[in-house]
């Protein structure tokens, strides 16, 4: 981790990699991919988060597994991202708030 964080800064402090608005998010998540220990998770979120893109769904992520299920959705990573699709182009909203459901205690049972 140490040295995938120390490559991740060495890349954005010499311009091989940008995170900032107007970049291609495309090519921004191929040169993020292109470092050791940097998966299609985190370049997704950091796609989602750092870049802004609205339309970032993370199928495979815990968080949204676990949300999808309360949700009565299919959490199997693949069909939760078909089920996803219609959400497009705003799923990552859609995926926050699925995150969310994981802190209502109302759908925990806990009330």
């Amino acid at each position: 981790r140490q040295g995938t964080l120390h490559e991740l800064v060495s890349r954005l402090a010499d311009g091989r990699v940008r995170i900032d608005a107007g970049v291609d998010w495309d090519e921004t998540v191929r040169q993020l991919l292109d470092i050791p220990g940097i998966g299609p998770w985190t370049a997704g979120y950091i796609r989602m988060r750092g870049l802004g893109d609205p339309d970032v769904f993370l199928a495979s992520d815990l968080g949204v597994r676990q949300g999808m299920a309360r949700a009565g959705l299919p959490d199997d990573p693949r069909a939760a991202g078909v089920a996803a699709d219609r959400w497009r182009p705003w799923r990552s909203y859609a995926q926050l708030h699925i995150w969310s459901l994981l802190g209502n205690s109302k759908l925990r049972g806990d009330e």
